[in-house]
């Protein structure tokens, strides 16, 4: 029988998180110095990191290896 360390899956899962986090911020960095467009771009960055926090705190409180797949993009 294989037996998943949650406690791992859940850094795991944190260690994607970011990356993904970092594909859509990537973008948005350039942007956000362009004053007739940072103002969109910080609005942009804010959906993002409210997006990501929720996916964090989700990640946390998971108990099982499937809730946090679930929460995964």
């Amino acid at each position: 029988m294989i037996t998943i360390n949650v406690t791992k899956a859940k850094e795991i899962a944190h260690d994607k998180r970011r990356q993904a986090r970092s594909v859509e911020f990537a973008p948005l960095d350039i942007k956000a110095t362009i004053p007739s467009e940072s103002v969109a771009a910080e609005a942009a960055r804010a959906v993002i990191r409210t997006k990501y926090a929720t996916m964090q705190t989700a990640i946390n409180s998971a108990t099982t290896v499937d809730e946090i797949k679930a929460v995964m993009p």
